[in-house]
Order: C-alpha cells, then sequence, then structure tokens
C-alpha cells in the first residue's frame, strides 16, 4: 500500500516519543538520497518518524512499514516531511520532551520562525519533535491576590504532567480585588474570607468570620457570599461584582477556564469554557482543560503480566 504518510497536523509530536529514532547518515539530506537509503531498510516496529543528521543539517521523515508485528519491519513508504531549510535542531536539556507545551515552548523561544520541523534534544538527552507549533490559548479567570493564583498553578501543574494535551498556553485574567475596591471606594469593605491576604484602604470585615452585627459595608464578592450574607443578617449588602464566571464570555472567542462557589463538584463545560468548583482538586482541573481540549477523561493503565526475557548468565 502507498499513499498512506500525510503531511502532520500542526502540534502533532510523537507519543511516545520512542516512535521517533535519531540516525546520523552521511549522505546528503535531498529527498531522493533519503528516500534510497529508507525504502526497504529495517526500523524498530514502533519508529514512526526518523531525524536524520548529517553534519549541522537535520531532516524529519516519516515512514511506514506494511507489516508492523515483526521486532524490525521493512519500511515500504517514505514521506520527507522537511528537509534541512525546514527542519531545526535545538538543544535544551530543561524540556520536557514528553511534553507538547514544553516542546512548543522551547521551539518558539529558540526556533526560526519559518521552521516546519522542531527537533528537540531535551531532559536525559531524549529527543522529540513538534509539527509548527501552534499552542490553545486559554485564559485562567481566576481572584488576586494571592499571586500566583490557586487555580492558575494548578493549571499549570495538570500542562505539565498530562502528556496528552495539545500544547497549551495559559494566560492569567485576574480579577483583582484591589481594583475593584479602588473603582469602588467605601470606608468599610467585607470581603468572603481571609486567605487572600489582600491590604484595602479602610476598615475591612471578612464574612467567612460570622461577625457579630452587620456593618456599613460594601461587599466584594459572589452570589454564595451574598447568600452567606442574606442568611447571616437577613437581607443582602450593597455588593460588587467578584465571581470569575461573570468574565467568561469574552470578545474573541479564545477559551476560559474559571471557577465558581456556587459548583460544589464535579466540572461545567461548554463549548469555549470550562468552569471547576472553588475548592477544586487537581483532577478536576485535570478533567476540565482535557475536555476544552477536546480530548476525553484518560483511560485506566491496563495492568499486564511483567515481560518475560532471557536474562544472560551471572559473571562469574
Amino acid at each position: 500500500m502507498t499513499g498512506v504518510l500525510h503531511e502532520p497536523a500542526p502540534n502533532t509530536v510523537t507519543r511516545p516519543y520512542r516512535g521517533l529514532s535519531v540516525q546520523d547518515v552521511d549522505i546528503p539530506l535531498t529527498d531522493e538520497a533519503i528516500r534510497t537509503l529508507l525504502l526497504g531498510r529495517e526500523v524498530y516496529r514502533r519508529t514512526d518518524f526518523l531525524a536524520l543528521r548529517h553534519g549541522s543539517q537535520t531532516a524529519l521523515v516519516a515512514v511506514h512499514a506494511a507489516d508492523r508485528e515483526p521486532l524490525f519491519t521493512p519500511v515500504t513508504e517514505v514521506r520527507v516531511l522537511a528537509g534541512p531549510s525546514a527542519a531545526v535542531w535545538i538543544n535544551d536539556p530543561e524540556t520536557d520532551v514528553g511534553n507538547a507545551s514544553a516542546l512548543a515552548r522551547t521551539a518558539l523561544a529558540h526556533g526560526p520562525a519559518d521552521a516546519s520541523a522542531y527537533i528537540v534534544q531535551g531532559r536525559y538527552e531524549h529527543v522529540n519533535f513538534i509539527w509548527r507549533p501552534a499552542p490553545i490559548r486559554i485564559h485562567v479567570t481566576e481572584v488576586i491576590p494571592p499571586l500566583p493564583p490557586k487555580l492558575f498553578a494548578m493549571a499549570e501543574q495538570v500542562v505539565a504532567f498530562d502528556e496528552d494535551l495539545p500544547p497549551v498556553e495559559l494566560v492569567l485574567d485576574a480579577v483583582d480585588i484591589r481594583e475593584l475596591a479602588g473603582e469602588h471606594p467605601a470606608a468599610h469593605y467585607l470581603l468572603p474570607c481571609r486567605g487572600s491576604g489582600v491590604d484595602l484602604p479602610g476598615e475591612v470585615s471578612f464574612l467567612d468570620t460570622r461577625p457579630r452585627t452587620q456593618a456599613d459595608w460594601l461587599l466584594i464578592g459572589c452570589d454564595r457570599s451574598r447568600q452567606f450574607h442574606q442568611h447571616f443578617y437577613g437581607e443582602d449588602p450593597a455588593r460588587v461584582e467578584l465571581c470569575p464566571r461573570a468574565r467568561m464570555d469574552r470578545a474573541d472567542g479564545e477559551p476560559v477556564l474559571a471557577k465558581c462557589c456556587l459548583l460544589e463538584r464535579g466540572i461545567a463545560v461548554t463549548e469555549r469554557a470550562a468552569v471547576v468548583p472553588w475548592g477544586s482538586n487537581l483532577d478536576e482541573v485535570r478533567a476540565a482543560l482535557r475536555a476544552m481540549c477536546g480530548l476525553p477523561q484518560p483511560a485506566l493503565t491496563d495492568v499486564v503480566p511483567a515481560p518475560t526475557a532471557a536474562l544472560a548468565p551471572a559473571a562469574t
């Protein structure tokens, strides 16, 4: 069968990256020379791509083998994806090459903008490539202080470890309590909780301490805070909206991750947004980011018997 190899989609990386083989060759990296070298040549059965190196030049090649059962199998089709003019080799020992977001950051920071294939030798001297990186921008709408806010830090953790995600660029959209107070001057502010560590002019009380008596204050809080106030004091306060969900409709249509007190468990997903609980855990944040990127939830890892191997006799 021929014609099964196509140009990769933007953001393509090798998963797992053992599917990329790096080889030094003594041929010119032209399409004809590469095809002559590789057609009929044996490759490991998990090899889908080769990064061929000739001196300082690099080429990225896709290969197809008709039979993937043998340990090594002959190549039946070759497609040169990027020759030396479109492929760049980058050394960055800090890059986790199993992570698409890390690959994209390194490629865009250190590689020429007109390249198509960025081959990165990173942590542990392991190598992977990314094809035409175009990270998905996700705006994380979150209250500050503290800075960095918890949801943004949790999203960074997920992006750093979930190797299924496409390249993601997280952008903080901060809902700053200090700015809201500056826009709505008051002698006495009521904030939802003490955890923010915010310093405002004038007197500050905290709803989570349930002040004994109601004061003439301005609540900077969300609808859940309003509900608490109504329960504690029997009436709604003067209020400035704090909920990140109020800022989720972006004119540019870029996706938004936010949290909301009214959601107590699980995640809520719309076409361009995802909401997690105020006390969300890492699994919920991961589920939200995967949903926003069009990925299913992670499958359970199969538990299989340990492989058997022919062991060499002990040295005497």
